[in-house]
């Protein structure tokens, strides 16, 4: 058990080592997924927001994020789903940013394509498809060093 209660920055420094079952690179605090935490009284909530509504991810999320704060002695715990406003890559930390490129994931960019390729640092791209391996992401392949790589869609 938890002697005090921990603040809210604590509770998402723990959070911070959730990986994203998709993106294992990336917690799903620096993906943006965890909206909110607070105490209502002796419980925790921690709210969640999934990147899209469809996202088969978010059970596996909750799953584990209520794993990693009952291993720390969080013993009263809410998880809320929220789905307004929704995700957005504006969410995504800069942390969260620079550890998808160096991970071979090209970060989103307003401007709707990737602006170099994550692996050669490249400008000269193309887009090979719209749809990629999940659907938050599309595949686009550089013309100098002729590797694909994965895009994070600007949501």
């Amino acid at each position: 058990m938890v002697a005090l209660r921990p603040g809210a920055e604590e509770v998402l420094t723990w959070l911070d080592a959730v990986p994203d079952p998709e993106i294992p690179v990336i917690s799903v605090v620096d993906l943006g997924v965890v909206r909110d935490v607070r105490w209502d009284g002796d419980t925790l909530v921690v709210a969640i927001t999934p990147t899209y509504s469809g996202c088969p991810a978010t059970a596996l999320i909750a799953m584990e994020i209520e794993a990693a704060l009952r291993d720390r002695g969080i013993a009263e715990l809410r998880l809320e789903t929220r789905i307004a406003p929704p995700w957005t890559t504006d969410w995504l930390s800069e942390k969260g940013r620079a550890q998808l490129e160096a991970y071979g994931i090209a970060p989103p960019r307003p401007a709707g394509g990737p602006a170099r390729c994550p692996r050669c640092g490249a400008a000269d791209l193309e887009r090979i498809s719209q749809f990629g391996s999940t659907p938050c992401k599309a595949q686009w392949r550089c013309r100098a060093c002729l590797e694909p790589f994965d895009y994070f869609k600007c949501i």
